[in-house]
């Protein structure tokens, strides 16, 4: 019987909301960034073509321990990417 695969989510029509990114340690995870007001937790990872996810309803605490993380790839693995997700499109380049 042949496997049967979920298609990729596609990107969001609406504008990213402003995030700014930090640079991170990992291999899996090339920069993450916070929103304290909404408590989106925004992350861009190291392979693909560079889409941004937004994740809604992440607590400070739970940022706090991603990015301390002994390994961001784990900790993303087991507690962030079960969580709901906007996906977009990466940004372009700046010269």
């Amino acid at each position: 019987m042949p496997k049967t695969y979920t298609p990729p989510q596609g990107f969001e029509t609406e504008p990213r909301p402003q995030i700014q990114l930090n640079h991170v340690e990992s291999s899996q995870v090339e920069s993450i960034g916070y929103d304290p007001e909404t408590k989106t937790l925004a992350v861009r990872f190291t392979r693909g073509p560079g889409a941004i996810y937004h994740y809604t309803d992440v607590s400070p605490e739970a940022h706090a321990a991603f990015v301390f993380a002994d390994s961001i790839g784990t900790y993303f693995g087991e507690h962030i990417k079960p969580l709901p997700f906007k996906k977009y499109p990466a940004e372009p380049a700046t010269a």
